[in-house]
């Protein structure tokens, strides 16, 4: 018998195990982008146009979301990739590990251009100390330091898939009122990104769920739905403190139901909430478009964005990932 002497393996890409991992990698290289492509300045009017209240939600929702993002860039992916099935997931997952660290450093930029310095340090002061912003670190994180290999893609997809949304919400409320648009299309290639993120993930999940026995799939479901349930109760107190003095606190949470039930389509279980695209404040939509039935990456996802001007998706986009 030959004793094995390969110390190391090269990852060969011309042999796929499974080829959604080359699919991925190539829609996710093939949305490349930097900050610094955007000309955030040219909202300064509309900026300067913007009552207090209003610009301190901004502040404050881009402050939130830079935290997910730093964990997810940090913590999430880095504890994803230990489960990893194929040698190229490795890769794809580096991939998003490295545009999840882009996407914090994205609202850095929007900060230096709107904001100074002492504005910039109370944005941070605030984020950091936020009890729900930590309270919603803290349950996700845990789950990536302690829990199994499918626990840890069910913190990611409900990461990247429902709990962004709250905050995403604020920047498509003012693209779909014609204001803060260049600021509205760095959140849409956000957006772009964190769909094939979810997904992709979700299907790594999926995969994996399909293997386990029956009793098994029937406990890891149970855990979901009442994780889901944490993550949602404080998600609704964190949309109360943002938005009650918007008086917008309504729209975004059926907003969050939404999307909800898109991390669950992206895990392969059934929506939880009643909340469908038409509940969604028309004029979020605006920015984006969501499709069903026949536009999605798995055929056991049902939901979908499609980005508006920011190179925009196509039909085929859809079903790239499908066998």
């Amino acid at each position: 018998m030959t004793e094995k002497t390969n110390y190391y393996d090269a990852i060969n890409w011309n042999e796929l195990p499974d080829e959604v991992d080359k699919l991925a990698w190539e829609k996710l290289t093939s949305q490349f982008w930097l900050d610094t492509r955007i000309p955030i300045s040219n909202d300064l009017d509309d900026w300067a146009a913007l009552s207090p209240q209003e610009k301190e939600l901004v502040q404050r929702v881009f402050g939130g979301l830079t935290l997910l993002d730093t964990m997810q860039s940090e913590s999430g992916i880095e504890h994803i990739r230990k489960d990893i099935r194929t040698p190229q997931e490795e890769a794809v997952l580096n991939n998003i590990q490295f545009m999840e660290s882009v996407h914090a450093k994205s609202y850095s930029s929007i900060f230096s251009t709107l904001n100074t310095m002492k504005e910039i340090e109370e944005i941070f002061e605030w984020t950091n100390n936020n009890e729900f912003l930590q309270k919603k670190a803290k349950l996700i994180n845990e789950v990536y330091l302690y829990g199994d290999g499918l626990q840890k893609k069910v913190a990611s997809v409900f990461l990247e898939s429902f709990l962004f949304y709250s905050g995403f919400y604020t920047p498509l409320y003012y693209l779909g009122n014609n204001k803060l648009p260049n600021v509205a299309e760095v959140i849409k290639l956000i957006i772009r990104d964190e769909f094939v993120h979810g997904t992709y993930i979700g299907y790594k999940f999926q995969l994996s769920y399909q293997e386990q026995s029956e009793e098994e799939q029937e406990r890891l479901k149970m855990w979901t739905y009442n994780y889901l349930y944490e993550l949602y109760e404080n998600e609704v107190q964190y949309a109360h403190q943002l938005y009650d003095g918007m008086g917008w606190t309504e729209d975004v949470i059926k907003y969050m139901n939404y999307n909800a039930n898109v991390a669950l389509k992206n895990l392969g279980f059934d929506p939880l909430f009643l909340e469908t695209e038409e509940d969604v404040n028309p004029i979020i939509m605006n920015g984006i478009s969501t499709s069903t039935n026949n536009h999605d990456f798995f055929s056991q996802v049902g939901n979908g964005y499609l980005m508006g001007e920011v190179e925009p998706m196509s039909e085929d986009d859809y079903h790239l990932f499908d066998e």
